[in-house]
């Protein structure tokens, strides 16, 4: 009853403090102390839940555990961050979004690539990651050059049809302007169309950040060194530690987040002329 009665009193506290803070002035220190506040109540909360109904380590370990077999598998778990989010992650990500958007402005000039590969996109977009990571695992080794290869294909039309949508962007008056000062068509793109699409693109790399890690995870699945957080996990649950997982769980979410964020301000640094950043200011 202690702990539930913790809980109960965490979670009452966590909503106070969050509807206090919501009707103060929206500053830089509340939209960081909001989410903070959140996370650290669920987190309590989900603590007094596991002691108070005295629920199984191996259904839900506690979030004490998890940090404790965090600090201990600090080696483990950066082996493997390196193996999957840097090696297989990243490495699709930068070479299918690269892609993607080459392969955007080859559309925007040509519109019969525009007829033709764009529903094939949408096609192969579809497509099921659990049935295109083994044959795509068997096509290129069990290393990260494999994972690599999944994140490419999962990244690689998102990132295309924003960028192709983002390049239809300007109107017609917009272009009609840049003929009369005599531009052509790749100083157009470079100078109004570009600029004007930077919102979709940016949207595209957005996407792209999560799908890259879950792709790289997934692949893992299917074979791979004795290293990764796919391979951390699956392993793991046969061996019941699920302590370890959760561990495995939280380095994802971390690097993903930490991935999204970097594009973020980077979108923020690029675009703050854009009335979409000006507003949020």
């Amino acid at each position: 009853m202690i702990w539930l009665a913790t809980g109960i009193a965490a979670w009452a506290l966590g909503w106070w403090i969050n509807s206090v803070l919501s009707h103060r002035p929206p500053t830089r220190a509340t939209r960081l102390a909001v989410p903070v506040i959140f996370g650290v109540t669920l987190i309590v909360i989900w603590e007094c839940i596991v002691h108070g109904f005295d629920i199984s380590a191996v259904l839900l370990p506690p979030p004490s555990m998890i940090a404790v077999t965090f600090a201990a598998s600090t080696a483990i778990l950066w082996q493997d961050f390196v193996q999957t989010a840097l090696k297989g992650a990243l490495s699709g990500y930068v070479m299918g979004c690269g892609a993607a958007f080459l392969t955007a402005i080859a559309v925007d000039r040509f519109d019969f690539l525009k007829r033709g590969l764009l529903p094939v996109g949408n096609f192969v977009a579809a497509l099921p990651i659990i049935g295109m990571a083994p044959i795509l695992v068997m096509w290129f080794g069990f290393d990260w050059q494999s994972k690599a290869a999944v994140v490419v294909v999962m990244v690689f039309f998102p990132m295309l049809v924003n960028t192709v949508q983002g390049l239809q962007d300007t109107d017609a008056m917009q272009r009609d302007l840049m003929r009369t000062y005599a531009a052509g068509y790749w100083k157009t793109l470079l100078k109004l169309r570009l600029p004007a699409a930077m919102p979709f693109i940016f949207n595209g790399l957005k996407i792209a950040t999560t799908l890259a890690l879950i792709g790289a995870i997934v692949a893992e699945f299917f074979g791979s060194p004795i290293r990764g957080m796919g391979f951390r996990i699956s392993t793991s649950v046969g061996q019941l530690s699920m302590d370890l997982v959760w561990a495995e769980i939280v380095v994802a979410a971390l690097a993903g987040s930490g991935f999204y964020g970097a594009v973020a301000l980077l979108e923020k640094a690029m675009t703050f002329w854009h009335p979409s950043q000006r507003s949020r200011s």
